[in-house]
């Protein structure tokens, strides 16, 4: 016989509250104080209670639908880079239980208010950011409370991301250890919080290391790889590694190489960042710097799909990465 599942009455008669109570902590009202909402989330857990998302947000008059809003000036960017699939898988992941949707929206930075804006005022559970910069998460925010910025973003906006100063660290800290003393590398978009972190600590490295800095400033796309692996090979003929903010931007960087006639790695090691398909499809394989997308985008959705989000204001996590070795940085 299946067991009876937990119901809202069950988890305030064991947090020794009303059920209108416990329905307005796991609905994030602020008119419930601190140790009665913590009972109330430990009678949760205990329980294995799952609030019904979509009968909750009918509720409040709200569809159940989570939105995903990314700006990318690319319209087709969408399809190829691997990115962005990742992150659609986890937040599938995270609804699969449940009766939520996703909604997607790809929009350029200089439409992006608009669209913002209508989101905001229409959002269900809330909205996940992906490449959103700062002043437009903030115009988010401030009229939705709902939402979570895939990497750092303005002051008060809930968000995750990944180690990239440490996963930087980590790809220079291998390259050496495989004899490479002229480390260069091709770096991100300078408003992305992601790419800002993998240049510190790619210059922190290679700082402490007492190696020479080549760089040259980039995008997470393939075309930008390419046209500054170009730069680069000019400016600094003589590197022997590179070191590409993401793996998009290292197969442009890859195939420059090629038309240059050095080969990986034999005369230039090269490391990605993601560790995504294609640096798994990659001749040689790509070495990557790996990041759990999917987890990152699907613990995200969770804590929306919970309210953990409208109820904090510093709800912040970091996820941990790890270094994926394959041919392209051979000794």
């Amino acid at each position: 016989m299946e067991a009876k599942k937990p119901t809202l009455e069950d988890v305030g008669r064991l947090a020794g509250v009303s059920r209108a109570t416990a329905s307005r902590v796991i609905t994030s009202s602020r008119s419930v104080s601190g140790p009665s909402a913590d009972r109330v989330w430990r009678a949760v857990e205990l329980l294995g209670y799952e609030p019904d998302l979509a009968a909750r947000a009918l509720a409040k008059g709200r569809s159940s639908v989570v939105d995903l809003i990314v700006i990318d000036e690319d319209s087709s960017a969408f399809g190829t880079n691997p990115y962005y699939s990742r992150v659609v898988a986890g937040i599938l992941e995270a609804l699969a239980e449940t009766e939520a949707q996703m909604r997607l929206h790809i929009v350029a930075e200089e439409d992006a208010a608009e669209t913002i804006d209508h989101v905001a005022r229409t959002a269900g559970i809330g909205a996940l950011l992906v490449n959103v910069p700062p002043h437009l998460a903030a115009r988010f925010h401030a009229r939705c409370r709902r939402v979570v910025s895939l990497g750092l973003t303005a002051p008060g906006i809930a968000s995750i991301e990944a180690k990239n100063v440490e996963g930087a660290r980590d790809a220079v800290h291998h390259l050496i250890r495989t004899g490479r003393k002229r480390i260069a590398a091709v770096h991100g978009p300078h408003y992305n919080s992601c790419a800002r972190g993998r240049k510190r600590g790619f210059r922190e490295a290679v700082a402490e290391a007492g190696l020479p800095l080549f760089e040259v400033e980039g995008d997470f796309c393939r075309q930008a790889g390419l046209a500054a692996a170009r730069q680069l090979l000019v400016a600094h003929p003589d590197v022997d590694a590179i070191f590409a903010a993401c793996d998009l931007t290292a197969t442009g960087v890859l195939e420059v190489l090629g038309e240059h006639g050095r080969r990986v790695p034999d005369d230039v090691a090269l490391v990605g960042f993601d560790d995504s398909v294609l640096a798994r499809c990659a001749t040689p394989g790509l070495t990557s710097v790996r990041q759990p997308v999917e987890h990152i985008a699907a613990m995200a959705t969770r804590a929306l799909l919970a309210g953990e989000i409208s109820a904090a204001t510093d709800w912040q996590r970091i996820v941990p990465i790890s270094l994926t070795v394959r041919r392209s940085t051979a000794a």
